[in-house]
């Protein structure tokens, strides 16, 4: 999926048909192989022949199970991208069927409107945690997926969901600083931390649902956030953004004291931060 979202921004960026070509194979391989015929969505993994795995888990801090919301976002946000630069029927098709199964079996409303993480193959959900990052992330590429089906009722459908997903995040799961805890459940946040990507995906996400409001509350909510990442996550020294903070704003011990404060690593690059940059300049006017 992210070669695909990739490969098609290279494409809208540079004219490259030699990378649509591989956008459009990488397409046909995935609905060909990992794509779930009965239930809708697709497979969490595969090996590389795309045959069966006994362990299906992305990290040790994941389920093994055959769904996550996680994934299919992700080929969403691709999808999204790939109709952009190949307006193809079958491409629509693909990203109008998976945009459904997200609204109708990944969203709930329990116990507020939010997304769930984990399934099996008919979408039972598998546990209760609240991932807020990813709430605040998904409720802006459902819209941009609503936005490129241009489809008026699946448009309407998702801009009340993709509001309701930011306002539970407003509500339970910003800290009094602006930042983004990074999880929960029902009870509560469970780890106060605050990740690098949960706070580039909360100005977008928020100046997202602004747009679509046009409350002033949500703006405030991006602004209060952009303050946070200024102010705590930056590495005004050695430059990139600090990995994980704690609840008051200090950056965890570096690597190898703490593996996940990478700067660079298997789990960090700078594909949130800097692609919530480009976001904010193309949503902020200059000038402001």
């Amino acid at each position: 999926a992210f070669s695909i979202y990739a490969l098609a921004e290279w494409f809208l960026a540079t004219g490259d048909k030699v990378a649509l070509e591989k956008a459009k194979e990488l397409f046909e391989a995935l609905e060909r192989h990992a794509s779930e015929p009965v239930h809708g969505g697709y497979i969490e993994a595969l090996s590389a022949t795309w045959s069966q795995l006994e362990d299906m888990r992305l990290s040790d801090k994941d389920l093994n199970s055959p769904k996550s919301m996680n994934t299919v976002l992700h080929v969403m946000e691709a999808y999204t991208t790939l109709l952009q630069a190949w307006p193809d029927a079958r491409v629509r098709k693909s990203l109008h069927d998976l945009l459904v199964v997200i609204l109708d079996h990944v969203v709930t409303d329990k116990p507020y409107t939010r997304c769930a993480l984990f399934f099996s193959m008919d979408w039972s959900s598998l546990n209760d945690m609240i991932s807020y990052g990813h709430d605040i992330e998904a409720s802006w590429l459902l819209w941009e997926a609503a936005a490129a089906l241009g489809e008026p009722e699946l448009m309407q459908r998702t801009r009340r969901i993709a509001l309701e997903i930011a306002d539970g995040v407003l509500a339970n799961g910003i800290d009094s600083d602006g930042s983004v805890f990074y999880d929960g459940n029902a009870s509560g946040v469970l780890n106060s931390d605050k990740n690098w990507w949960p706070q580039a995906e909360a100005v977008v996400g928020f100046l997202n649902a602004h747009s679509l409001s046009g409350e002033s509350y949500h703006l405030a909510a991006a602004t209060h956030a952009w303050r946070f990442i200024e102010n705590h996550v930056i590495d005004r020294k050695y430059g990139e953004w600090f990995a994980t903070l704690d609840r008051a704003g200090n950056p965890r011990p570096d690597y190898p004291e703490n593996p996940d404060s990478c700067k660079i690593g298997p789990w960090k690059c700078p594909y949130h931060n800097a692609r919530a940059c480009i976001e904010i300049l193309k949503r902020v006017p200059v000038d402001v």
